[in-house]
């Protein structure tokens, strides 16, 4: 196959632009947000598939084609994950428990390949200081860590002060 010119070449960029704007906007959201490791692999192979449609060393209607069928495929495992939790699970994974009432879950951890230091720095992010402070701490399968904190620890908000002012009358 000869090498596109510089206008065949942004011909090219400009269908697999739409292209991947369309795609992604099909996939949703979760496709541009905080990416499950199955969701990087499909964004790395579908980048990889644009830059070898734009530089010519596929056809168009190949590559179009690849996008597409990856497309639907990703599409397909996303409803199936919705629609049987199960294999949503096997194929996403799930949560790891790091942290279980202040103390850390070594198990969780090595699950992770996490150490302590890296849990105490994501706890840090979520503003604990202190591992006392939460009841449990997750690594999501989108790799974030979620933390719910022990009811002392959470932060008052102004539903919880009552008309009298005393903001710890709700933690009684």
């Amino acid at each position: 196959m000869s090498e596109p010119g510089l206008w065949g070449i942004a011909g090219r960029t400009g269908v697999i632009y739409v292209l991947m704007l369309v795609v992604i906007r099909l996939l949703g959201k979760r496709t541009v947000g905080n990416l499950t490791a199955f969701d990087m692999i499909i964004a790395l192979v579908m980048g990889d598939l644009a830059g070898t449609a734009i530089y010519g060393q596929v056809s168009l209607s190949s590559a179009v084609t690849a996008v597409t069928a990856l497309a639907a495929l990703h599409y397909a495992n996303s409803w199936l994950a919705f629609d049987r939790p199960r294999v949503g699970r096997i194929l996403e994974g799930g949560p790891t428990v790091i942290v279980e009432h202040g103390h850390l879950v070594r198990s969780g951890l090595r699950r992770e390949r996490m150490s302590e230091a890296e849990a105490r720095a994501e706890l840090r992010l979520e503003g604990v200081d202190d591992l006392a402070e939460v009841r449990e701490a997750r690594v999501e399968p989108d790799g974030r860590v979620s933390v719910l904190r022990e009811k002392w620890a959470e932060p008052i908000r102004r539903c919880d002060v009552d008309g009298k002012g005393d903001p710890l009358r709700s933690l009684r």
